[in-house]
């Protein structure tokens, strides 16, 4: 039986997951301020990011997605938790088409499965993530030699 507090906490962490695919989506990246602990690792190297700390990796978004995505869309789902008092882990599926355009072919659509593992931490300010991993699950329609760039986002 969940307690009235374990309720509560799945739904805040709930709630930071669909912010975190929110704010990725509309392209509003300051608002992973309050998803993200300032010290968060994050490690999207599974499917062609970079790994780091929340500001670097922050900073490689919001130039990156923009760039090489025209569109895209985070489908989040079979989120489960495990608490252990004020700290956490979860995992979560994650189904993202994404439309990019291939020179002199025009606009193609690619779909990327993957999960989320994470770390979460109860802050003064609520949940967030400490530390994320991206797993690989697939990828279909992906061009040949694809790659997101390597932006320098050092400092």
């Amino acid at each position: 039986m969940l307690r009235l507090q374990e309720i509560s906490d799945r739904l805040e962490i709930q709630q930071l997951m669909t912010d975190y695919a929110s704010a990725i989506d509309r392209r509003q990246f300051d608002e992973l301020d309050r998803v993200f602990t300032p010290d968060a690792y994050i490690d999207y190297r599974a499917m062609g990011g970079i790994d780091g700390r929340f500001p670097q990796v922050k900073a490689w978004l919001s130039q990156v997605l923009p760039a090489v995505f025209a569109s895209y869309q985070h489908m989040n789902g079979n989120l489960s938790i495990r608490f252990d008092g004020d700290g956490a882990t979860s995992r979560m599926i994650c189904f993202n088409p994404m439309v990019i355009e291939v020179p002199g072919k025009g606009r193609r659509t690619l779909f990327v499965g993957l999960w989320y593992e994470d770390v979460l931490l109860r802050t003064a300010d609520g949940w967030r993530i400490s530390e994320r991993r991206e797993q690989k699950c697939f990828d279909h329609n992906l061009p040949e030699g694809f790659g997101a760039p390597q932006i320098d986002v050092a400092g």
